[in-house]
């Protein structure tokens, strides 16, 4: 504790500010009012630097590049009680923190409102034939671009592929709309498919009677290779497939064999794997792919959103409220 009896608090990331100030627009401003905040942004660069004061630090706060702590941080910081991670993915550096019963919180929630909203334009574009008809339009310069079946909003299917933090929320914006929405989770409960108003099936069914497929299954070892030919062999015509999720889940010479056969699917991936894709894969060249650099996540003035979450995680932290978005072991597994 400093003298006024606040808890010693630092910052620690390395986070280009052009991408977006995480703790600008007043929150480190509402960190130093809340905590004694070290004033100096700490680095993986800068820690040797500035260890020696850092060891009666009992809170983080922390956004992308913050360091993979290892023994030499935790013995500079042997105080450590708390990290508040005012991003999403926290897989880099989680492990050390958990094992030493250090609370981590994280923002992954709020940072799947972006992903969310990209792939809801995605959906209902996807609905009206657009990306097909902009191709066809390119390549025939004439009236007849749009001469296929568009089946419009009303009435159609969605398949959802995860229900986790991104999936639910892109359910749950779908909700406003007269659509059908179907669903693939091995751990979706029969009353959370009611509560998502959401039809559980299998893998093999979403993809034969979706018009968009959404993937948004969690990067776990267990799901490497989940989406095959067959599943993409069997999409409806003129279908199309987004990935926002990770690569990993796409057998991607699966996928682009497919695609070579079939010019009415549209494939939109915003992941592959690798990323970007090798300079000489296929992917680059199939005019039903559009490939986006992983721009999902938050960016801009909308990252002040995690500071929000974590920092009034922190002010149910100090009350001795219970949290949120903590990640111990067990939300950690199921973490994409």
């Amino acid at each position: 504790m400093s003298s006024d009896g606040r808890t010693k608090s630092a910052l620690f990331y390395e986070y280009p500010p052009e991408y977006g100030d995480v703790f600008g627009q007043g929150r480190r401003a509402r960190i130093e009012k809340l905590s004694d905040l070290y004033p100096t942004v700490i680095t993986g660069d800068n820690f040797d630097q500035h260890a020696a004061d850092l060891a009666d630090m009992k809170v983080i706060f922390a956004t992308w590049g913050i360091p993979s702590f290892d023994d030499q941080h935790f013995e500079a910081m042997p105080n450590l009680k708390a990290v508040f991670y005012a991003a999403g993915n926290v897989k880099s550096f989680a492990i050390p923190l958990i094992d030493r019963n250090i609370t981590l919180v994280g923002a992954w929630d709020i940072n799947a409102i972006p992903v969310a909203e990209m792939c809801l334009s995605q959906v209902l574009l996807s609905l009206r034939g657009y990306f097909r008809a902009t191709r066809r339009y390119a390549h025939l310069k004439t009236d007849d671009a749009k001469s296929f079946t568009r089946s419009g909003v009303f009435g159609e299917t969605v398949g959802l592929i995860g229900l986790g933090k991104i999936g639910t929320r892109l359910r749950n914006l779908l909700a406003t709309y007269p659509i059908k929405v179907l669903a693939y989770d091995p751990f979706l409960t029969d009353e959370r498919a009611t509560e998502l108003d959401v039809e559980s099936v299998s893998l093999a069914e979403l993809f034969k009677r979706s018009l968009v497929v959404s993937n948004h299954i969690p990067d776990i070892e267990s799901t490497i290779g989940t989406l095959r030919h067959e599943h993409f062999a069997e999409m409806r015509d003129g279908s199309t497939f987004i990935n926002t999720g990770r690569g990993a889940q796409v057998v991607e010479y699966d996928l682009i064999r497919v695609l070579e056969n079939r010019p009415d699917l549209t494939v939109l991936l915003d992941v592959t794997l690798p990323e970007p894709p090798t300079q000489d894969s296929p992917l680059w060249r199939l005019p039903n792919v559009v490939i986006s650099p992983h721009i999902g996540g938050t960016v801009g003035d909308e990252v002040v959103r995690l500071a929000d979450c974590v920092i009034d995680e922190y002010e149910r932290w100090q009350a001795g409220e219970s949290l949120s978005y903590e990640i111990t072991a067990e939300v950690l597994a199921t973490m994409g």
